[in-house]
This record gives C-alpha cells, structure tokens and sequence, in this order.
C-alpha cells in the first residue's frame, strides 16, 4: 500500500490502478490515503482507502481509455455510495457491488474508508448483458446468503494476497469467476417487487430537475401509477419523493459551486437551473445541507 497526505497524487495513483477517473475531495479535514495493487492472471486486486471524497468515471475519462472492465468493490470500513444506471448502492463493512468500467458511474465516500476492488475483463464474467445491468450497482448484502458467502471469501481474497499466499493457478482463478457469477445470479433473480419502477422514477427526477414545478403527483401520473404507491415504493427505502427531489437538487448545485468552469455562472443562476428559483429558500437549504452558505462554498471549494 502507497500512502500520501496529497489528495493530487492519491488521485493519479488511482486513476493508475483502475481506469481514468475524476476525483474530487469534499471534505474539510486533511486528506489522508492509499492505494494498493497486485495482479492474478486476469485479475487486478487493489485497496483503496481515503477520506471523504467523490470519484467519478465520467464520459470524459471513458474516451481516454475504455478497456471494457468490471469491478466489484466490497467496502472494508465505513461506508461508501456506488451509482450507476440509475442503481444506488449503499455499501456498509462486508457488502459488495458490481460496476461497469464501460459507463459512467460515481462513487461517494462521506468519511474515512476503505475498499477491496477487484477489477476484470467483462468476459471472464458468466452472467448475461440483462443480467449484469440488472444487478450493477445494486447492494449484495455481506451478512446473508450467497452474498455472506461471496464477501468471507473477498476478506481471505484479501488476506492471502496480503500474506503472499494467495494461489495462482488457473483453476483457482476460475473458481473466483464461478462463485461470483453464482452469486450475481441469485442476486439477480431475487430483485424487490417495485424496484425497476423506483428506479425509473429516479431517473423521472434526476431527468426533471430543472422544472421546479416536478411534484410527486407528476412523476406518478408519467409512471402511470397512484401517487400514494409512488410514495409507498421511496418509504420502502425510508426515504420520501419530495426530499429525494430536494437532495438530488442540492446535490447538483453543490457539485456546480465547486466547478471552476462554472464560475462565471452566478449563485442565483445555478440554483434555478436546477429547479430552484428562490435563492434566499436555497441558501437556506444549502447551509441546512451542508453546514456554509452557497457563497462560502464557493469561496472556498474542495480540492479538484
């Protein structure tokens, strides 16, 4: 593992171990991180651990380079978000997801953590395209099933490859590859009633966002569904429309104020164009959000 207190090389080092990739550091305290990589045969096995950042593979860094790879992340410690196709996986100790080095996907981590990447050649994986789509960026729980299964065998992954013990053979290779497409089947086959739908009014949202007139009663009516089964399904995340619509706004404004392209932009004109007019209801949002007000973020922007 290479450590460094410079968020800019941690950024190349990781860009170096996976794929091209955007990073930005949000938070205030000092960056702290490391990265870790060995190879078996078709396999990349990385660590990765750092404080409080977003990394993102982007249309961008895809066009630099797009050699077609799959990565399964499991989160070592605390906790991490993985979003790709309109798929949100909230990642605790122990569970795992799948993502697709061919699209663009966005990895958040709020605070201290780390990670257990392995990264391979889309074809060494058995599952079919419809199956890969449907399960990427979804959560597989560490602590049941085929999925507890999976993840005790990433932690000996991870201790043999640490220890030097870690076995080479083709064999022994193509039995990771069978565990992990077992696994993703079962997952795949065992998707949550209303899911796709919640996963199309995600996109509904995050495709609306600059009409600050998008209500639940619009996003129900476009999905031909009742309002109060529109609610049912955000409930069953324990979240609720209405505050899903706020934070993905936010977000987005956030991530503007902190875009150095964007600085000729005003405040005012950022936060209408995603859906909020009212700057004076913004700020107040933004700081309730963030802990500073939209000028003082923008004053003093995270690290790119």
């Amino acid at each position: 593992m290479e450590a460094t207190d410079d968020f800019e090389q941690w950024r190349e080092h990781v860009s170096n171990a996976f794929v091209p990739l955007d990073a930005v550091s949000v938070g205030a305290a000092r960056f702290e991180g490391s990265v870790g990589s060995a190879s078996l045969r078709s396999l990349k096995l990385s660590e990765v651990a750092g404080r409080q950042v977003d990394v993102r593979r982007t249309r961008a860094t895809i066009r630099c380079a797009d050699p077609g790879l799959i990565k399964v992340g499991m989160q070592l410690t605390g906790h991490g978000v993985i979003t790709q196709h309109n798929h949100r996986a909230v990642l605790a100790p122990g569970d795992f997801a799948v993502y697709d080095t061919r699209e663009p996907y966005d990895l958040r981590f709020d605070g201290d953590f780390s990670m257990f990447v392995l990264m391979f050649p889309r074809d060494r994986l058995r599952i079919g395209a419809q199956r890969l789509t449907d399960i990427t960026a979804r959560r597989i729980d560490g602590n049941h099933g085929l999925g507890q299964l999976m993840s005790t065998f990433l932690a000996g992954l991870r201790r043999s490859l640490a220890d030097g013990s870690l076995p080479t053979t083709a064999m022994f290779e193509d039995a990771i590859f069978d565990l992990l497409g077992a696994t993703l089947e079962a997952e795949g086959a065992h998707t949550p009633p209303g899911s796709v739908l919640l996963v199309e009014a995600e996109s509904v949202i995050d495709s609306t966002l600059a009409d600050p007139s998008l209500s639940t009663a619009a996003i129900a009516a476009q999905l031909h569904i009742s309002t109060r089964y529109l609610q049912k399904l955000f409930e069953a995340e324990g979240r609720t429309v209405s505050g899903w619509i706020r934070g993905r706004r936010l977000e987005q404004c956030r991530r503007d104020l902190s875009d150095p392209r964007l600085r000729p932009d005003s405040i005012a004109t950022i936060c209408a164009r995603h859906g909020l007019p009212d700057q004076s209801s913004f700020s107040k949002l933004f700081r309730a959000a963030y802990g500073v007000s939209p000028s003082d973020y923008r004053a003093d922007p995270p690290a790119v």
